[in-house]
């Protein structure tokens, strides 16, 4: 499709660049985990309340994100998050305990709700090809992910009060660009209602998507929140080998995510990809040395990217056609099932480095059994097919055809 024809490229450029602003944001955090800790003298599972804390409220916050961008529309609700985003990020640059960084760390998730409830759908409905307007937000993230780890680290070999101040910056120029640049979508819809986002649910389909959702996500956290202290690398080189991570995210969004769906169908791709990354978790539980584990990082990294290019759009394909409806209740499962990841990594740690591994490849092997259970019906709502089903009905038509009998006697 020529992009020229999409009449508000302008609002979905602008709307990318706050994302992309946003994750930097977020990312500046992975390289001085280690150094918070050592700078205030707590262990690894009070350093990952900063995680935990930021993903709960933000999980909590999405149904009432939802509900006001209803209300109040889009752009006010969004603006809203990413003033609360930068507000918070500034503050926790000048904290001195655990405490006041995790309950900024929540303010700062509940600023991100705002954020996130919106965004896609804005670009959603701004758009007229969704697959490209999906894959521009996803890319962005990623690049997000890449960026930030970098910058995160070399501002934190100063002081790792710094790329908290910095992250505040950023939300300061993405707050100037959504107050100007950002748009309504042109139809005004009515406000949502609750039992609209959990009338979701229903869907088998979109239940099944969930539950593949959460065992992913439950991992991307525990790789995210918990891989920066299992490195043990300083801050530098930590900021560089997330970078690596992000790139891999990047790629397997920009560059395999989409382009393998259209071979082997969104469905059949989030399964390859979830399958890799389940092998990326015995990797890492097996690591033997540094490099080893950076290489699986980065590896991580590109299954991570592939999923998300496609998890997402199955979100709005197999959700309620109200696209905010749709968004609302598939973040609410991603982020709810994320939330706990970082901190049970982290007490799990106390007894052994690789066991946070081990317990994401056990919670991830279940999310693929539901996969495996499951990919047919989502395939289906989604106007796609997997191969195994193809195999299930060649076995049972042949299975039907030894049963029937070849002649009678009487």
């Amino acid at each position: 499709m020529d992009r020229r024809s999409e009449p508000n490229r302008s609002a979905i450029y602008a709307t990318t660049l706050v994302a992309f602003l946003a994750i930097a944001g977020i990312a500046v955090v992975d390289p001085i985990l280690p150094a918070i800790g050592d700078a205030i003298g707590v262990t690894a599972w009070q350093v990952e309340l900063l995680f935990t804390a930021y993903i709960a409220v933000m999980a909590v916050g999405m149904i009432p994100a939802t509900l006001a961008s209803g209300r109040f529309g889009f752009k006010p609700v969004l603006i809203t998050g990413v003033s609360v985003v930068g507000v918070a990020a500034i503050l926790a640059s000048f904290s001195d305990t655990i405490v006041q960084l995790s309950v900024l760390r929540g303010i700062w998730g509940l600023g991100n709700a705002m954020f996130f409830a919106t965004a896609m759908v804005v670009l959603v409905n701004l758009a007229v090809d969704r697959e490209w307007v999906v894959g521009l937000f996803e890319t962005a993230l990623g690049l997000g992910f890449a960026v930030g780890p970098l910058i995160g680290g070399l501002l934190g070999e100063v002081t790792w009060r710094l790329p908290f101040f910095v992250c505040g910056v950023f939300m300061v120029l993405a707050l100037g660009v959504a107050s100007r640049k950002l748009r309504e979508p042109a139809n005004r819809q009515p406000p949502v209602r609750v039992g609209q986002i959990f009338a979701t649910f229903r869907r088998p389909a979109f239940i099944a998507l969930c539950a593949v959702t959460a065992a992913y996500n439950f991992v991307f956290f525990v790789v995210l929140g918990y891989t920066p202290l299992f490195l043990k690398l300083d801050i530098i080189p930590l900021g560089l080998a997330f970078t690596g991570w992000g790139l891999g995210l990047a790629a397997g969004i920009l560059v395999i995510g989409h382009r393998l769906a259209h071979r082997i169908g969104a469905v059949q791709t989030a399964g390859v990809a979830i399958a890799g990354l389940l092998v990326c978790m015995v990797l890492f539980a097996t690591s033997t040395g540094t490099a080893e584990s950076l290489v699986v990082l980065v590896l991580a990294g590109l299954c991570m990217g592939m999923a998300n290019a496609n998890l997402t759009d199955l979100a709005l394909g197999l959700g309620s056609s109200d696209r905010r409806v749709a968004t609302g209740a598939f973040n609410l499962v991603r982020w709810g099932a994320a939330a706990p990841a970082p901190i049970i990594s982290g007490k799990l740690a106390e007894h052994s480095p690789a066991l946070p591994f081990w317990v994401g490849f056990g919670v991830l092997a279940v999310g693929v059994l539901v996969y495996l259970a499951f990919a047919h019906v989502m395939a289906a709502g989604y106007g796609e097919r997997v191969l195994w089903s193809r195999w299930n009905r060649a076995a049972a038509g042949a299975e039907n055809t030894a049963e029937e009998p070849v002649g009678e006697t009487y």
